[in-house]
C-alpha cells in the first residue's frame, strides 16, 4: 500500500479507521484503558509530526503500530506492572481474615468492548492481557507484534530497532513464560447461548435479592474472585459465599446491575443503594465463562472499585430510588465509543 501527498494531507481522515485497534494495542502494553487512551492521542501526534516524512515504504497501520509500541515502551520505562489481586504473589484469602487496600499498586484495567475492533477481542481477555503484565517490556512487546498482530521478526526487529536473533530470543523467553501461566489468546463468541443468557439473568436477579447461595451456585467449585484495590483474593464458594454475605455492605434490593462488556467478556456495573434512596455506582464486574457453553458456570469474577470506569464504559453514574434491574435488558450501549473502524 502507498500513501499519496493528497491522503497525508488529510491526516485525521487518515489516521481514524486506526484509532480503535492501536487504542487495544495500547491497551494490551500498558494494562490500563486509562493510559491507553493517552498513548493513542501521543501516537497520533508524533505521527501527524513526522507525517511529512513518511516514505509509503510500509502501510499506514504498519507505520503507526511502530510508533505506537515505541511510545508504549517509552511510557513503561520504570514503572511497575498492573497485576491483579492474584498475581502479586500472595495467597488466596480464607474467609474470616480482615480485607486489606492497596491504593499505591497501579492494578490492571478492563477495557470496554465497544472500544476495540470485533476482530481485536480474541487478545483482550482479561487473563491474558493480566499475563502479558507479568512480561518485562520488550518481551511483552515481541509476543504481541509476533503472536498478536503476526508481524515477521524482520518487521519487529526492524520497529525495535533491534536484530532478529534478539527478537526470536526474546519471543521465546516471552513463550517459556506465558506457558507457566497456562495463558495464551482465547476465542471470544459474539453471541450468548441461550444457558449463558439464562444465568446472566439469574446472576443479576441474584444480586438483587442478595441471595448470596444462589450466586455461588454459579460458580464453579474453585472458582475466583478477586477485586482491586483490594490485595485479597477468594477462591472457592466457601470462601466467596463468606465474602459476599459477610463483606458485602448491600441488603435485598440494595444492589441492581446493569449489563455492559469488558474485554470480550460479559460485565456488569453493580450498584449500591444510598441513605437517600437513590443508587451510586460500586463496583465494575468482568466475568469469565468455564464449561460448556451450554452447561455454563462462572470461574472467575474481577470486581473493580474504580468506579471511573462507570463513565469509561457509558454506564450512569447515578440510578433513581426506583430503578428496578432487567434482566432481559440488552448490555448498555457505550456512547462515548469512538466510530468504527472505515
Amino acid at each position: 500500500m502507498t500513501t499519496t501527498d493528497d491522503e497525508l494531507a488529510d491526516f485525521p481522515r487518515l489516521t481514524e479507521r486506526y484509532q480503535r485497534e492501536l487504542l487495544a494495542h495500547c491497551y494490551r502494553m500498558s494494562g490500563s484503558v486509562h493510559e491507553a487512551e493517552d498513548l493513542v492521542q501521543e501516537t497520533l501526534l508524533r505521527a501527524w509530526k513526522a507525517s511529512a516524512d513518511f516514505q509509503g515504504r510500509s502501510s499506514v497501520r504498519t507505520w503507526l503500530y511502530r510508533i505506537a509500541t515505541n511510545v508504549c515502551l517509552t511510557n513503561l520505562e520504570g514503572r511497575p506492572r498492573r497485576p491483579l489481586p492474584s498475581g502479586i504473589g500472595t495467597a488466596d484469602q480464607p474467609a474470616g481474615d480482615a480485607l486489606e487496600q492497596d491504593h499505591e499498586i497501579t492494578w490492571l484495567e478492563p477495557v470496554p468492548d465497544a472500544a476495540v475492533t470485533v476482530a481485536e477481542r480474541d487478545s483482550i481477555r482479561l487473563a491474558f492481557v493480566a499475563a502479558l503484565q507479568h512480561l518485562p517490556a520488550k518481551q511483552r512487546a515481541v509476543l504481541i507484534l509476533r503472536d498478536v498482530l503476526r508481524w515477521s521478526a524482520a518487521e519487529v526487529a526492524d520497529a525495535l530497532d533491534t536484530t532478529v536473533a534478539a527478537v526470536n530470543s526474546a519471543l521465546q523467553r516471552a513463550h517459556a513464560q506465558m506457558r507457566t501461566r497456562a495463558l495464551t489468546e482465547d476465542t471470544v463468541a459474539d453471541e450468548l447461548t441461550t444457558a449463558q443468557r439464562q444465568l446472566l439473568e439469574r446472576y443479576v436477579e441474584a444480586f438483587w435479592r442478595k441471595d448470596v447461595d444462589t450466586i455461588v451456585s454459579m460458580l464453579t467449585a474453585e472458582a475466583v474472585w478477586e477485586m482491586p484495590p483490594f490485595t485479597s483474593w477468594f477462591k472457592g464458594r466457601a470462601n466467596i459465599a463468606w465474602l459476599i454475605g459477610n463483606e458485602c455492605p448491600g441488603g435485598s434490593e440494595d444492589m441492581p446491575m446493569i449489563e455492559t462488556r469488558a474485554n470480550g467478556q460479559p460485565a456488569f456495573g453493580l450498584y449500591m443503594r444510598t441513605p437517600e434512596g437513590g443508587f451510586v455506582p460500586f463496583q465494575l464486574q468482568v466475568l469469565q465463562w468455564d464449561g460448556d457453553p451450554d452447561h455454563p458456570e462462572l470461574s472467575q469474577v474481577d470486581a473493580f472499585f474504580d468506579t471511573r470506569l462507570f463513565e469509561k464504559f457509558g454506564l450512569p453514574m447515578s440510578l433513581p430510588g426506583d430503578f428496578r434491574p432487567d434482566p432481559a435488558r440488552p448490555a448498555a450501549p457505550l456512547a462515548a465509543a469512538p466510530p468504527a473502524p472505515a
